[in-house]
């Protein structure tokens, strides 16, 4: 097997010089079918290349790259701000909150305590009102029993009067 090895590469390599060079026909049906010629255009078009890639880098991405870092930078900054003042926003509705609380509290007792004297006024009023009304009650009444006693003085004094009429005329001899 050792031997066959050197045999082996000997006509590997033989295979491969047939291969890579092409038949004069082959050659001259190559060179027509060619879209570009790259002989010394490819050298000079990618270090053409290389050079715009450099002057973009140091002359567009590197400034636009540290707008961006900045920019960045600045915001996160502005996010911390705003975070601390949210805190701060968290605390003063507490507060308000608290205040308001308090300030509700103090209207109910406030309301309360206005309820308890309007009520107090109102019972005194309807009570000196029921009093009047119960005094006049009385006096009405007293009013009405004189006016009763008067008219049944008055209608007995007629009912003596008529039955004496009547008496007179039914019994005229007596």
């Amino acid at each position: 097997m050792a031997q066959q090895l050197p045999r082996l590469l000997a006509t590997a390599a033989a295979a491969v010089a047939v291969a890579a060079a092409p038949l004069p026909a082959l050659a001259e049906q190559m060179e027509k079918a060619q879209l570009f010629d790259f002989n010394l255009t490819l050298p000079a078009i990618a270090t053409e290349f290389l050079l715009l890639m450099v002057a973009l880098d140091k002359l567009y991405f590197t400034p636009l790259g540290k707008f961006m870092d900045e920019r960045d930078a600045k915001i996160r900054g502005e996010l911390g701000d705003v975070k601390d003042a949210s805190e701060e926003v968290k605390q003063l509705e507490e507060q308000a909150a608290a205040i308001m609380k308090a300030a509700r509290a103090e209207i109910a007792a406030a309301l309360n305590k206005m309820k308890k004297e309007t009520t107090a006024e109102l019972e005194a009023k309807l009570e000196e009102g029921r009093s009047r009304v119960e005094a006049e009650l009385v006096e009405a009444l007293a009013n009405l029993e004189a006016q009763k006693e008067e008219a049944v003085k008055a209608l007995d004094a007629q009912i003596a009067s008529l039955s004496d009429e009547i008496v007179k005329k039914v019994l005229p001899s007596a």
